[in-house]
């Protein structure tokens, strides 16, 4: 898996394409709104930028993020998580995505549990720094860039990783047993 000149950040949350539309301008950052786009479109306009930060709105991991909560919600159908992990994976062995260097997550307060419980605790477990909660404003998140703390990289294995999240149970996930059920 590739790694990309510019620190890249995904902005993830209600309205994350406008915060993100209205980065457009700053000193050092390309933002990247997706808006029509598909994700790899996206990715493909990041791996050009030179820009110090590269901010957008496409999560490489949605579709794993969705098929979690919905997992964990009983709204998901069987199976999902793990087609949705595969597809993942699939994308991220093909360069096609890239994890981003942080994810600053909108108004995390304003979501429902599960969703809460994957930001602050799948990812934030995996990741601690790498996952910001910021208000919900292009001027929270022009903030919050100045300021983005150095941490431990994603997991080196994202095959086990990713594989192991339907073993990660909501209330526990980030927690020091890596929110895994044992017995």
């Amino acid at each position: 898996m590739r790694r990309l000149t510019s620190t890249v950040v995904v902005v993830a949350g209600d309205d994350a394409g406008d915060v993100v539309a209205g980065l457009d301008g700053l000193h050092n950052v390309r933002a990247i709104p997706r808006g029509e786009r598909d994700p790899a479109e996206v990715m493909a306009a990041v791996g050009r930028s030179a820009a110090t930060y590269t901010v957008h709105d496409a999560d490489p991991l949605a579709g794993v993020a969705t098929a979690w909560t919905r997992f964990f919600d009983g709204t998901g159908v069987v199976g999902g998580l793990e087609v949705a992990i595969e597809a993942a994976l699939g994308e991220l062995r093909a360069d096609r995505l890239v994890l981003p260097d942080y994810y600053l997550v909108l108004d995390p307060d304003g979501m429902t549990e599960t969703w809460r419980h994957w930001w602050l605790g799948v990812l934030a477990g995996a990741a601690p720094v790498r996952v910001v909660p910021v208000h919900a404003s292009a001027a929270a998140v022009t903030e919050v860039l100045g300021r983005l703390a150095a941490g431990r990289w994603w997991p080196a294995d994202l095959e086990v990783w990713l594989r192991g999240l339907p073993k990660v149970v909501p209330d526990r996930a980030g927690l020091p047993s890596g929110g895994v059920v044992v017995g």
